[in-house]
């Protein structure tokens, strides 16, 4: 029997305020860790295990990096996306495969339609439907199959949990998230291996990428995540927003509502909506990045950071509310 503890010990995140009343709650865990990696903010259990889902990226793509992967800048902030599917992703994924000698027939992702809008518009007009380059992961896999490549090992099977590949990504995620990862493995959407760990660890793994010394892996990974915010998601997504408003800051996402970030001095945060929801997601990153220290960062967009922590409730096409974060005191939230 599969048991369900993330249930245990859950707390508000965010409250959906539409009018004078709060209409939904959201509940879920969260913490905030400082630099010293010493917790801030525990909302819920900080120690509870998730699966992490897309927010694993970047460690994924430090375990590529570690195995021999040299690509640019813009191809390793791919290989740590979630992106929209637009022709730059996918034009960057091709790009990816060919400096490997492969092409998109080597990829084993699910096949999908693009996340953007106008993207998946544009493939239904050409008559064409769910393709593996305009899956949101086609950048992670082109780079685990390049990965195979500079490493000598088969590009057949590198999906399998056994795989070289797969056990050196398994080895990056034990090491960067610390106790309790990878205690267990199941398949992610895409088809690729995915591991589990405490909310805290996953923190953690975002505080070692973002903070890490000049010249490692990790200190590439967050360097092109940072540096090009519009191809780990896309131009309306709220981790491409958070990158562009916050300097050196690491965001990514995840899917069923997880998320964890990294700022440049060390500090972190994960959190995960029980329900799964995106709708909160803003919010509670937004109130977090500030007891994080986002605001202090130089260079940040104070006011971007405000509006992404009190997302509006809309009636009749105008605002009426607002989604706010549960866990900090009322007045440092963003009333409606």
């Amino acid at each position: 029997m599969v048991s369900a503890p993330v249930v245990a010990g859950a707390v508000p995140l965010a409250e959906v305020v539409r009018g004078d009343l709060v209409e939904s709650v959201h509940l879920g865990h969260l913490v905030v860790l400082d630099p010293a990696g010493d917790v801030l903010l525990a909302a819920g259990d900080p120690d509870v295990e998730i699966w992490p889902r897309s927010s694993l990226k970047p460690a994924q793509a430090v375990a590529m990096l570690r195995a021999g992967l040299d690509v640019p800048a813009r191809h390793v902030a791919l290989a740590a996306a979630s992106h929209d599917g637009t022709p730059e992703h996918v034009a960057l994924a091709r790009e990816i495969l060919a400096g490997a000698g492969l092409g998109p027939a080597d990829l084993a992702n699910t096949p999908d339609l693009p996340l953007d809008p106008q993207a998946a518009a544009a493939v239904r007009a050409a008559g064409r439907g769910p393709d593996r380059l305009t899956q949101n992961c086609s950048g992670k896999h082109a780079a685990m199959l390049a990965t195979c490549v500079a490493a000598g090992w088969p590009t057949a099977g590198y999906l399998e949990p056994t795989h070289p590949l797969q056990e050196a990504v398994r080895a990056a995620v034990v090491e960067l998230a610390g106790p309790g990862a990878a205690g267990h493995v199941t398949v992610d959407g895409c088809g690729a291996p995915l591991f589990s760990t405490t909310l805290r660890g996953l923190a953690r793994a975002f505080a070692r990428t973002a903070g890490a010394p000049d010249g490692t892996p990790e200190a590439r990974v967050a360097g092109a995540m940072s540096a090009h915010p519009d191809l780990v998601g896309g131009r309306r997504r709220d981790a491409t927003l958070a990158m562009r408003a916050v300097p050196g800051l690491v965001a990514k996402d995840g899917a069923d509502g997880v998320y964890a970030a990294g700022l440049p001095g060390g500090a972190a945060l994960a959190f995960k909506v029980l329900d799964g929801a995106s709708r909160p997601r803003p919010a509670v990153l937004g109130a977090a990045l500030r007891i994080a220290g986002a605001l202090d960062v130089p260079g940040v967009d104070g006011a971007a950071l405000e509006a992404m922590a009190a997302t509006p409730v809309e009636g009749g096409g105008r605002p009426v509310g607002v989604v706010r974060a549960a866990f900090v005191p009322r007045e440092a939230a963003c009333a409606p």
